[in-house]
């Protein structure tokens, strides 16, 4: 059975993607295939699945040596399992930045395009034969890619990205704007997350300059739900990195609708930080970066120690 996964801390894209490829490797292609997950998704991921009522994939156990494997969302293996070279990697499809560190058995496929969804990538390599897809596969990558772009907001958005959204609406009979505005307030519903949940709920690791970060963004419709708990999870951004083995927690609350990113600002290394990666000014505990809404394209290249 050929395994499919995204990276830690899933969120639509990687899980609704590794659905997406399960059912075009078993139902097109007549191969036994499963996708999985490896933590519980954020919870836009999981209105996204009720919506079109797909099950969650399963949790996965322990990777074996003999697990063939596809990966989706991610090239990274700081993002994997611990083991993940240890396995029998087949495909890797991606939109991210090559990182490396990855080592295989044998030759495999490698697809990573500048757009700004996986599920944007897949629907060209399946090609036609979405035509032919399942409403709910064509609703989970109407989804990722939504999602991604934060309903075309983000500076990631291709005109690819934007005209596979529109085909699939079209063909689903949705309004983008209404469906979006759903998946969004599904998003910004944390109220029963504790603050170590919500900094690594949508959160991945970066080094800058021999500095360990933990980068995580918080993409909302109502940021003052998490703005007003600013100071208790500030409090828990030192236990985390802790936790997590790195020296820093990064966390910027996205405003989707303002177009605009409030960095919390905990101490002084922080504040050198936004300082030097964003040519502002701070003064206080937190700092809006107007414009800024993408991690991938506009925060790690931009970081500076």
């Amino acid at each position: 059975m050929i395994k499919i996964f995204g990276h830690l801390a899933p969120d639509t894209d990687a899980t609704c993607s590794a659905l997406i490829w399960e059912w075009y490797l078993r139902d097109v292609q007549g191969k036994t295939a499963q996708a999985f997950v490896l933590e519980q998704p954020n919870t836009e991921a999981v209105f996204v699945l009720n919506r079109w009522g797909v099950d969650m994939p399963t949790t996965l156990g322990a990777l074996g040596s003999d697990d063939e494997v596809v990966i989706v969302d991610t090239n990274n293996p700081g993002e994997l399992p611990e083991n993940i070279n240890d396995a029998n990697i087949a495909e890797i499809i991606d939109h991210h930045l090559l990182t490396g560190g990855i080592k295989t058995k044998n030759p495999i496929k490698i697809t990573l395009r500048p757009v700004a969804a996986t599920a944007t990538v897949m629907s060209w390599l399946i090609g036609r034969d979405l035509d032919n897809a399942p409403d709910a596969i064509k609703g989970l990558m109407l989804s990722c890619v939504l999602s991604d772009t934060l309903e075309f907001r983000s500076p990631t958005t291709t005109p690819t990205d934007k005209a596979l959204a529109e085909k699939l609406a079209g063909e689903l009979g949705l309004n983008i704007a209404d469906y979006a505005a759903e998946m969004f307030a599904a998003k910004s519903d944390v109220s029963s997350f504790s603050d170590a949940e919500l900094i690594r709920m949508d959160s991945k690791k970066y080094e800058v300059d021999g500095t360990n970060f933990r980068v995580s963004v918080l993409e909302t419709t109502a940021p003052a739900v998490v703005l007003d708990r600013q100071d208790s999870i500030m409090a828990s951004m030192g236990a985390v990195a802790t936790e997590d083995g790195v020296d820093q927690v990064l966390l910027f609350v996205v405003d989707i609708l303002n177009e605009q990113a409030t960095l919390l600002v905990p101490n002084d290394l922080v504040k050198s930080v936004a300082e030097k990666s964003f040519g502002i000014s701070v003064d206080g505990n937190s700092v809006v970066l107007p414009g800024v809404m993408s991690r991938k394209k506009q925060i790690i290249p931009n970081l500076k120690v």
